[in-house]
């Protein structure tokens, strides 16, 4: 009788809380939540859908423009006899390898997942950010090696073929860049704008350094700029290093705080305790909890589909996670109340 008296007052009480919980809202929200609602459906469709495909489109644009400044630079470089000049072209190679490989991720991407792979491909974004990120290092330390060697033997450069293929460059990737920029949540996305965002500072370093030879004479500032567009590579693939690293060693993501996620899981009604907490991310934006929730022994199998739906409304609406995987226990489960557990059962 009183077990059964209080499931009734357990479920009364999960209930109770989820009905007010809603209730203040619409009240609170009465003329605008609606519209809340459906912008934020129409976000999460456009960034699951549309997003990806605008985002498609315009990465095959950019392909075929990267090409097309590919050409000019790379014949303008020999042309003119400039270091610079090659060394953009270098790195507008790896534009075009960077837009091509992030363009085959965000198609990988978007296959279903299978029972070989019960996640999907979106891990393999994050492979393509880090492989872009590898090939900025590469060309980085290329050009340094280049450059130095010029240093020491500076040669003429024709600064008006310089500066007309630089020029071309410079917009051309100032287009491609700027028309990515708002696909840059995406961290696949983000390298390859910035490969290309980078190789536009580098034309425009490349037409200031043709202005002065032009006029001066000073070969020796081929090389030194060089070494500057180097830097330029090097620095966006240690931004590019250091947000793919955090998401292949399944880390927690940067924007949530482990100790707010515990904590807020615990102020949920009938919550009596948190353990084997886990967080991570499948992708740029798409992040995933796993945790062993203690609840009442006599909490009944509907009280915890409630319970489970308020541990799942509220970790997407505080800490956009998106799929949330609870194991409930009592206070007397076999398992070690350890917030790391994870090697619990690796051990032998």
């Amino acid at each position: 009788m009183n077990r059964n008296h209080h499931n009734k007052q357990a479920s009364h009480e999960i209930e109770r809380h989820l009905h007010e919980h809603e209730s203040h809202e619409h009240r609170d929200h009465r003329n605008t939540h609606e519209h809340h609602d459906h912008h934020h459906d129409h976000d999460h469709d456009h960034h699951a859908i549309g997003h990806v495909h605008v985002a498609g489109d315009r990465l095959k644009q950019a392909i075929v423009l990267g090409l097309m400044v590919l050409a000019a630079e790379l014949i303008g470089g020999i042309w003119a006899n400039s270091l610079a000049l090659l060394s953009d072209a270098g790195h507008m190679l790896t534009d075009v390898a960077a837009l091509i490989v992030a363009y085959w991720a965000i198609r990988m991407a978007k296959n279903p997942p299978n029972p070989s792979m019960t996640y999907g491909y979106h891990r393999v974004t994050i492979l393509a950010a880090l492989f872009n990120a590898l090939t900025l290092i590469g060309i980085a330390v290329y050009i340094g090696f280049e450059a130095y060697r010029r240093m020491l033997h500076p040669e003429p450069v024709k600064g008006a073929v310089l500066l007309i293929a630089a020029f071309i460059g410079l917009i051309v990737n100032l287009y491609i860049g700027l028309r990515m920029r708002e696909h840059a949540d995406n961290i696949n996305i983000k390298s390859a704008m910035l490969h290309v965002l980078g190789d536009a500072a580098a034309s425009a370093g490349v037409i200031v350094a043709g202005v002065l030879m032009q006029f001066t004479g000073w070969y020796i500032l081929d090389p030194l700029l060089s070494v500057m567009i180097a830097l330029i590579v090097a620095w966006g693939a240690v931004r590019v290093i250091k947000e793919a690293l955090p998401v292949l060693l399944e880390a927690t993501p940067a924007h949530i705080e482990f100790s707010a996620v515990s904590e807020s899981l615990l102020a949920i009604p009938n919550v009596k305790g948190v353990h084997d907490l886990h967080i991570w991310s499948l992708t740029s934006n798409r992040n995933a909890l796993s945790a062993h929730v203690v609840v009442d022994g006599d909490m009944l199998v509907k009280d915890s589909r409630l319970l489970l739906q308020q541990i799942e409304k509220k970790m997407a609406e505080h800490f956009r996670i998106g799929h949330v995987t609870i194991q409930f226990e009592d206070d007397g489960g076999a398992h070690e109340q350890d917030m790391f557990a994870i090697d619990q059962n690796w051990r032998h």
